[in-house]
């Protein structure tokens, strides 16, 4: 597998695959969401887009960075979001960086959404397609995110057939800036317990794949059957 790793402003062609990574928080809150029973997931390109699809759809979940705001009913906290019941239920999820990832490759045959907790799942989906080149978006701190390059760098090594040790990726990822801030208070909307869950290492056994919709970004859930998997050596 040909893997290049790009922060957001640095994809300037449509690559075939994206995997979008946002472990700190986006995408550790997304796969929260699917765990707690969340249908759907639209990926919002602004706070002004959630609150006008909340217009149209009273009984959506909006939710955003940072602390409350009117109009949006969680934020984007796994620690706040995993006692939420979510079943059946569309959520709509706007953040700083993961969702302007995943919009700006949006015309990708295959966009990944991915963090550690969802990690082998991704992983297995790529090899189950066999990609061949692979496009990672590193989206916090301008493609500088130490948590997201690690967790990029270690979805490219297990789908490429390598016995990874995850040991050092996640070393990276509890050592990272986004880390300290979170721990430290220096972000909003934030549980205690946030840093631990973005570090747990393949919780769910679904990769997520985000394709249009209509005029809409969606993020769906998806399991690799093990019998669509290439055996490992």
């Amino acid at each position: 597998m040909d893997a290049s790793f790009l922060g957001i402003d640095d994809v300037t062609r449509t690559p075939q695959v994206a995997v979008v990574v946002d472990v700190m928080r986006a995408f550790t809150v997304a796969a929260w969401a699917f765990a707690r029973g969340a249908e759907k997931i639209v990926l919002s390109g602004s706070l002004d887009e959630s609150l006008a699809l909340k217009a149209r759809h009273p009984e959506w979940v909006t939710l955003k960075d940072g602390p409350p705001a009117p109009g949006f009913d969680a934020v984007n906290s796994p620690g706040l979001l995993r006692s939420v019941d979510l079943g059946g239920r569309t959520v709509v999820q706007k953040t700083t960086a993961g969702t302007v990832g995943a919009l700006a490759v949006k015309d990708a045959p295959l966009v990944l959404c991915a963090s550690f907790v969802v990690a082998q799942a991704t992983a297995d989906v790529l090899r189950a397609g066999g990609s061949g080149s692979v496009t990672f978006v590193v989206t916090g701190e301008d493609g500088k995110a130490d948590e997201d390059l690690a967790c990029a760098q270690y979805i490219a090594q297990r789908a490429a057939g390598s016995g990874t040790d995850a040991a050092e990726f996640l070393r990276r990822g509890d050592e990272s800036l986004a880390a300290t801030e979170l721990r430290e208070g220096v972000r909003e909307g934030v549980h205690p317990d946030d840093v631990a869950l973005c570090l747990e290492l393949d919780r769910f056994p679904f990769a997520m794949v985000a394709a249009p919709e209509g005029s809409l970004m969606v993020l769906r859930p998806r399991t690799v059957p093990p019998t669509d998997l290439p055996r490992r050596r």
